[in-house]
């Protein structure tokens, strides 16, 4: 990432994510999505993101998600991210796999060292996060 085009974001309170903790005895399992292999594994959890389903690491989970009061199995993203649009197509590492991404797409970080880094179409993540200096 650029760090002189990189911002800071926060998800919006009114776009929470349905999430269930994948909490079975198993050696996981490997799923195809954005361009590549996704690996979960017992611990992590399946999440439904207005219809974009996908699975999160347990600990990245537990360090970025709050539950929503009262709303069983309803989480919101609760820290920052970094982001910048990409000027070319790529890809990017996850935790879960490999994330493919087409210019103009986001390319975001959980932690302000670029560390947990995905991908996210522009009008996904315009419509999920807002700038983090303006009103929540």
């Amino acid at each position: 990432m650029d760090h002189a085009r990189r911002r800071r974001y926060v998800r919006r309170r009114d776009s929470p994510v349905v999430a269930v903790r994948i909490a079975l005895d198993t050696d996981g399992f490997v799923y195809r999505k954005w361009g590549g292999e996704q690996r979960a594994k017992a611990g992590d959890w399946l999440v439904d993101n207005d219809g974009d389903v996908y699975t999160v690491d347990a600990a990245v989970f537990a360090r970025t998600y709050s539950r929503v009061d009262n709303a069983p199995g309803a989480y919101v993203k609760a820290t920052p991210v970094w982001a910048e649009r990409a000027e070319q197509a790529g890809s990017v590492r996850t935790k879960e796999g490999v994330t493919h991404y087409h210019a103009g797409d986001y390319i975001v970080s959980n932690s302000g060292d670029d560390g947990d880094q995905y991908a996210i179409s522009a009008e996904k993540f315009e419509t999920l996060y807002m700038l983090a200096d303006q009103d929540r």
